[in-house]
């Protein structure tokens, strides 16, 4: 072999050898992107509505966020699970939304919970917060966005009606008693009060009233009025303690007169001696009067004003010929009665009760 040719070898095997070299490189670079190409996956991370794009090795989704180190915290969301396989041949998209801290005030308590909810409806869900019909936010509205550190206040709203009584006053009302003496009363009918139900709407937060409007009202029962009757019959009490009761009071003057002739102009021996006009034999209690005045038969009560003692009870039965007007005349049984009573002012009441005949008492109360 030439020396040339030799050298020619020398000078051309390491360019071989290197294209070779090359070659194989190629190959292998090829066949490991054909590799990566086949067992590599396409994901797609949307944190937060950030979008974040890669291809990855890993088997799963754990690994596929590991190896993009992605740190997530137990309270993130992850729409697929941790050791879920990864598609090869489609694209992997998984969203993930970070937990953010929120104060939760309700039912007395205030505490800070990690959610990665939407909307403050969302998080109450979530915590498994029953709302009652009138429940409210306070705040915040349920479709509000959840943001970081706010609060969420729920107020506990609840009415209530309650019932509350009233008593219902009775009237009193007076009639008048004819038979009852003046300043005597009687209950006949004791009054008794009515009952009122008032309906009141009481609405509670968070356990207090915070107010209270009237509703209805119903009557549970009625009043009953109270009837008392009042006496009208006047009366007084004479200097013995006997009631006197009386319809009508006169203020007279009286003389006095017997059945002597003197008086009446008959003798013991006529007829009509000692007889009244009305036909009864005369007695002390008689007294004649004016018919215009004091209708015959009348019950009367004769007073005397002053210290001296009244004349009494006594009966309207006779009359005389100057017996007129305000002037009545009083029997008596002797004349030095008659002499000594003279003429005098008396006040003559008018029995209420026309049938007392306590006239007919024998006594004379000028005597006493």
């Amino acid at each position: 072999m030439s020396r040339v040719y030799i050298k020619y070898i020398k000078r051309t095997l390491p360019l071989k050898r290197l294209a070779i070299l090359l070659a194989v490189s190629v190959l292998a670079i090829a066949a490991g992107f054909l590799i990566y190409s086949s067992i590599s996956k396409d994901i797609q991370v949307i944190e937060n509505g950030n979008l974040l794009a890669a291809k990855t090795m890993g088997k799963n989704v754990r690994q596929a966020l590991e190896r993009m180190n992605i740190t997530l915290s137990k309270d993130d969301y992850v729409s697929m699970p941790l050791d879920a396989a990864l598609d090869v041949h489609d694209l992997n998209i998984i969203n993930i939304k970070r937990a953010v801290p929120v104060n939760l005030i309700v039912d007395g308590e205030n505490k800070t919970i990690m959610t990665y909810r939407d909307t403050v409806e969302e998080v109450i869900d979530e915590v498994g917060i029953t709302l009652g019909a009138l429940d409210r936010f306070e705040g915040v509205n349920p479709s509000d966005p959840v943001e970081e550190g706010m609060d969420i206040r729920l107020v506990r709203v609840k009415e209530e009606i309650v019932a509350e009584n009233e008593y219902i006053p009775y009237e009193t009302i007076e009639k008048p008693n004819n038979v009852m003496n003046v300043g005597e009363t009687k209950v006949v009918t004791p009054g008794e009060y009515g009952v009122l139900k008032k309906n009141y709407k009481i609405v509670y937060e968070d356990g207090k009233p915070v107010s209270r409007s009237f509703v209805n009202e119903e009557v549970i029962k009625q009043a009953v009025n109270q009837i008392v009757e009042f006496g009208t019959v006047l009366n007084f009490r004479n200097s013995r303690g006997e009631l006197i009761r009386y319809s009508k009071k006169l203020n007279m003057q009286a003389t006095a007169y017997t059945a002597s002739f003197e008086d009446t102009g008959k003798h013991p021996d006529h007829p009509a001696f000692g007889i009244t006009y009305t036909g009864m034999r005369v007695r002390h209690g008689m007294i004649a009067v004016d018919p215009k005045v004091i209708p015959l038969g009348t019950k009367v009560y004769v007073e005397v004003p002053g210290p001296a003692p009244d004349y009494g009870f006594a009966i309207a039965a006779d009359i005389g010929s100057a017996i007129k007007g305000n002037l009545i005349d009083l029997y008596f049984d002797s004349s030095s009665k008659v002499k000594a009573w003279g003429r005098r002012n008396v006040v003559v009441y008018i029995l209420n009760e026309q049938n007392d005949d306590r006239w007919k008492q024998n006594y004379n109360p000028c005597q006493d």
